[in-house]
């Protein structure tokens, strides 16, 4: 079993400086309460294929998560797979933007969970408390997003 969720927000900030900000997976820990620790390999630009490797906390057990960035499409497209080995993955994620007439920026996140061995059994219950989630998430993208990017 697999299914999606999604979010979307709009950011106070030009597309440009969004994108870059939501290219650096290592903010995600800015907005996303459950990452405690992400690296990106190789060190340097985020480009395809750069990896990003967190310590996350899910329903109070800790895993180690991999995700690789897949499409990146200044300033309008991010897309990742996660290719570590847990029983619930994120098989394809990402973020598409579009600029606002005021100068800002709509962002939609989506990420496709799938669950395998234990994990089919479990997706279902993963779903429902990211979808339970989503616009809280989107506003921590917003509030975390306009902290990070100075306005112009």
């Amino acid at each position: 079993m697999s299914g999606q969720f999604e979010a979307t927000t709009e950011i106070d900030r030009p597309i440009e400086d969004v994108f870059a900000y939501l290219a650096d997976g290592r903010n995600d820990p800015q907005f996303s309460p459950r990452v405690l620790r992400i690296d990106r390999v190789p060190e340097g630009p985020t480009a395809v294929g750069t990896v990003f490797r967190s310590t996350v906390k899910d329903a109070g057990m800790k895993s180690a998560r991999e995700f690789r960035v897949t499409a990146l499409e200044a300033p309008t497209r991010i897309r990742w797979a996660e290719v570590s080995k847990n029983s619930v993955t994120a098989r394809e994620g990402g973020y598409d933007l579009e600029p606002l007439p005021n100068g800002g920026t709509r962002v939609r996140i989506f990420n496709v969970l799938e669950g395998h061995g234990i994990g089919k059994l479990l997706v279902g219950l993963a779903l429902a408390a990211v979808r339970k989630d989503a616009d809280a998430f989107g506003a921590r993208i917003r509030a975390a997003a306009e902290a990070a990017i100075p306005p112009r």
